[in-house]
């Protein structure tokens, strides 16, 4: 089950309707509208993993929604990144598909950026750099956009800041 700070607790399967009302809103102001899913995880006797969808329209805001999962502790960063792509992905491939699916989707799926963030950045000083290729790559192969540190505010900012 997601929330949201403005439409409470929703199923995935709602979260388009959501998501179509706001493209509506903002769909003849310029700018590209994307939809993001990315998640982040932080480590307490369990892993807390928190994935966000984010609809965002550049230069005018967005709204977003995210889910908490607790899973048994990850504690190997290359299998918690692995966890929280193959998690994001998970969302994103359910989300498109509804997209997909219903008509009156179409115009907005069109006009739409689909991406996924990771929480992985390419400074030399990180644990995670060398990941990120075959992170990028898998996503890629899926379908979507992806993006890494600092560009991956779904992942790196909203569930970071929720994870903690």
């Amino acid at each position: 089950m997601f929330q949201s700070e403005t439409y409470g607790k929703i199923e995935l399967k709602d979260i388009p309707e959501k998501i179509l009302e706001f493209y509506n809103k903002n769909k003849k102001i310029g700018g590209t509208f994307q939809i993001v899913v990315g998640t982040d995880s932080q480590n307490f006797n369990d892993t807390k993993m928190v994935t966000v969808i984010a609809a965002y329209k550049e230069g005018h805001g967005g709204i977003f929604f995210y889910e908490i999962d607790r899973v048994n502790r990850i504690t190997n960063v290359k299998q918690k990144l692995n966890a929280e792509t193959s998690r994001s992905l998970e969302v994103m491939m359910e989300l498109a598909g509804e997209l997909e699916e219903e008509s009156r989707y179409k115009a907005m799926r069109e006009d739409t950026l689909l991406s996924i963030h990771v929480d992985a950045g390419w400074s030399d000083k990180g644990k995670t750099k060398e990941l990120i290729p075959g992170l990028i790559g898998w996503i890629k192969a899926c379908g979507f956009e992806a993006k890494c540190k600092p560009y991956s505010y779904a992942a790196s900012s909203i569930a970071d800041k929720i994870s903690k």
